[in-house]
């Protein structure tokens, strides 16, 4: 059984994955201390029995660093989702290892293309990966929950078609404490251009995430 040439829309699909890669993460920053009144300096009191609450800047994170993905993936999940792709992955570069990291597999097996992502994204805070994830999860309308993964999880499938050939791709988002957990699968059938079960894609991604999820022990502070 022959391989085939990838199509110019999924060859394609490599140009934002790597843009993305290399966009970064961008930290944010708590607001600067007023400065004291000239000529008149105080000392800040603070009750007894209480302590000051520590800004927003200084508060702990409880991920400090994004774990390899490559290595996020069991070798016989990569095995399962993506047959006959090097179960090492090809990690895309990034401006800033510590806050974001991606990882890719793909591989065309006779007629049958799978392709998978995997991303740790690290805010500077729990509310910073909160308003990034609400803000992604309204851009993808048509998906739902998914219980018990992370504080939040949420899966959508969507199906598109070009050239007469049909692609269907899942993406699984996670968010557990300030760090964001992004899952993409998607496939293709070459042969009859028809592409996988809706269940089969979507169980995958969310199968991807639950791996890449018990990862991020690697980066706790």
């Amino acid at each position: 059984m022959r391989s085939l040439p990838l199509p110019l829309a999924l060859t394609a699909r490599l140009t934002p994955v790597a843009v993305l890669a290399c966009a970064g993460w961008a930290l944010s920053s708590g607001p600067a201390a007023p400065p004291a009144s000239a000529g008149h300096p105080t000392a800040q009191k603070t009750p007894a029995g209480s302590s000051a609450a520590p800004s927003s800047s200084t508060a702990a994170k409880t991920y400090t660093t994004a774990p390899a993905p490559c290595s996020a993936v069991p070798a016989g999940t990569v095995k399962s989702l993506v047959p006959g792709a090097k179960t090492a992955g090809k990690e895309i570069p990034s401006t800033d290892t510590a806050l974001r990291r991606t990882c890719s597999w793909n591989a065309l097996q006779g007629y049958d293309y799978r392709w998978l992502d995997v991303s740790f994204e690290i805010s500077e805070s729990d509310q910073g990966a909160e308003k990034e994830y609400e803000q992604r999860v309204a851009e993808k309308s048509g998906g739902g929950a998914v219980p018990g993964l992370g504080d939040s999880a949420y899966s959508v499938v969507n199906l598109t078609t070009e050239d007469g050939q049909q692609t269907r791709e899942g993406v699984v988002l996670v968010r557990t404490a300030n760090a964001l957990v992004v899952v993409t699968y998607n496939g293709s059938d070459f042969e009859n251009k028809k592409a996988p079960g809706t269940d089969e894609i979507n169980k995958g991604a969310i199968k991807a995430a639950k791996s890449a999820v018990a990862a991020l022990g690697a980066g706790r502070d």
